[in-house]
């Protein structure tokens, strides 16, 4: 009764059509781009990503300040002892809710710039899902133990999308570090959602037991992807490097070329020009 009329809440057909939309787009748009020249994007990304880090920032600001107002309980917080507080992080989860919407943006610039290699299974399951179990949420848990896995998500994201943002402006990419970190980051926000979840079973409140198993559940699905998603992009990486580094390969290693190939093959190359 709380979000009786709110946007997009008022019956799932919406959220289920967006959903179905940004499937095909999804399946359809690779082969749309496949004979085209992509797509820079590189002012829209600057200002999309900018504009998601502050939507985060602001999220994760109000829901540290609401769950403070509201003397929230670590171990399991019910939906309707909040007072005030309960609406005001209803509010703003609605906006969490909102942003898993023009997140979707994130799958359609990859297919503009023809960067098919990162549309994963991960990448279409994590968004996809998203969208709809919060708008499940919202309808039925919008406060209470709800806010610890959004809170952390939205901290993450002023982190994730402050990288891309500064990652589109070329000048900016050598300075950039903490690529590695966010996706640790990731992992050890789904396992202290697992913790922070597994206490309200332990210790029940009158939050629905059902959407704890759920949230669980969900968390080790994440885990699960997002390991596999490590392990490939770091680690055999990085075992790949030491062995081109061993071996005497002018492959990049930590940033940097072998200084001797490069030198030969800059010589080669300035007598190239010269003839």
């Amino acid at each position: 009764p709380r979000v009786k009329g709110w946007l997009l809440l008022e019956n799932y057909t919406p959220t289920f059509i967006f959903s179905v939309l940004y499937l095909l787009i999804v399946w359809l748009g690779p082969k749309y781009m496949q004979n085209k020249q992509p797509f820079s994007c590189r002012g829209i990304l600057v200002v999309y990503n900018l504009g998601l880090t502050l939507l985060s920032l602001y999220m994760f600001y109000e829901l540290v300040t609401g769950v403070w107002e509201g003397g929230y309980n670590f171990f399991c917080q019910d939906t309707h002892s909040g007072g005030e507080a309960d609406m005001k992080i209803i509010r703003v989860l609605w906006w969490y809710y909102f942003s898993k919407l023009i997140e979707f943006m994130d799958t359609f610039f990859f297919i503009l710039r023809k960067n098919n290699h990162q549309i994963t299974v991960l990448h279409v399951y994590h968004h996809a899902t998203m969208l709809n179990i919060w708008w499940f949420v919202m309808n039925w848990v919008p406060c209470g133990h709800s806010y610890f896995g959004a809170t952390l998500n939205s901290f993450i994201h002023v982190l994730m999308y402050s990288y891309y943002g500064l990652s589109a402006v070329p000048a900016m990419r050598p300075y950039l570090w903490w690529k590695k970190y966010i996706t640790q980051g990731q992992l050890t926000q789904f396992v202290l959602t697992i913790f922070q979840t597994s206490c309200g079973v332990v210790w029940p409140c009158a939050f629905p037991q059902g959407w704890l198993y759920f949230q669980i559940s969900y968390m080790i699905s994440l885990i699960i992807l997002f390991t596999n998603f490590y392990i490939q992009t770091y680690n055999k990486k990085a075992s790949s490097r030491r062995k081109e580094y061993q071996n005497g390969s002018t492959a990049t290693v930590n940033g940097y070329t072998n200084s001797f190939s490069s030198l030969e093959n800059n010589v080669k190359q300035r007598k190239q020009r010269k003839d």
